[in-house]
């Protein structure tokens, strides 16, 4: 198991208010809008997984609720939900002070973040899981719920997207965001096994707790990039 990032097993990392699991808590998570969970017609959950939910997963998350906002603006009606836990979650434990630094670097908000532990319900509800590092997608996976075809490492997805052709998605004008964002997670599901990676460290985003600013940077650097193919795939906007 991947060592804890910072303090311990039972703390998490989400954004908003609220206890782990709380359904109250969705509406603080989506980039506009609220949502249903995993499988409602008109909203797709993505749950950023790394181990204490201080550091990566809470960069990620902002990263790309972040990204999204500016790419789709008011067109992003409710129906993309972005949120993070840790396997070794520091429940109710704000995000590493570095890592609102980094955040603030890329102009994106890093107020009002709370840790949260990841839990059943959580990869339930997720219509795609992305974790920091392989051992967390192999943990993510080993809790069941059918998981395997919708949870990827980061960088993992990234490679996959880049490789499949955006005119074989749906529209997300005329289809909507959501219904792209399924088609993306199916077509990249079916290349898995087609376009390895060139390492096993090309699939990880290493844990920068406890370092200096300048690696915590270099790590939101790294996830910033990872995370551009992406929203360009979910939203079918590129960035400007």
């Amino acid at each position: 198991m991947t060592a804890p990032e910072g303090r311990g097993i039972a703390e998490t990392a989400h954004t908003g208010a609220g206890h782990h699991g709380a359904e109250a808590d969705a509406s603080t998570r989506t980039a506009t809008g609220t949502g249903a969970g995993a499988g409602a017609g008109n909203t797709f959950r993505i749950l950023h997984v790394s181990t204490g939910n201080v550091c990566r997963s809470p960069i990620t998350e902002r990263l790309n609720r972040h990204a999204l906002s500016a790419r789709l603006g008011e067109r992003l009606t409710g129906g993309l939900i972005v949120e993070s836990a840790g396997t070794w979650g520091h429940e109710g434990a704000p995000m590493e002070a570095n890592a609102e630094t980094v955040l603030g670097d890329f102009g994106a908000d890093a107020s009002g973040f709370v840790g949260r532990e990841l839990l059943d319900e959580h990869v339930i509800r997720a219509d795609l899981v992305l974790t920091a590092t392989r051992d967390h997608r192999a943990q993510v996976i080993s809790m069941g719920h059918s998981a395997g075809l919708r949870t990827f490492t980061l960088k993992e997805f990234t490679r996959l997207v880049r490789a499949i052709d955006p005119a074989t998605l749906p529209d997300p004008l005329d289809d909507g965001v959501v219904e792209r964002a399924r088609a993306l997670v199916r077509a990249a599901a079916a290349l898995r096994g087609w376009l390895l990676a060139p390492t096993a460290e090309a699939d990880e985003v290493y844990d920068p707790y406890g370092a200096p600013i300048t690696f915590f940077r270099s790590i939101g650097d790294e996830i910033h990039q990872a995370l551009d193919p992406v929203v360009t795939a979910l939203t079918g906007v590129p960035a400007s």
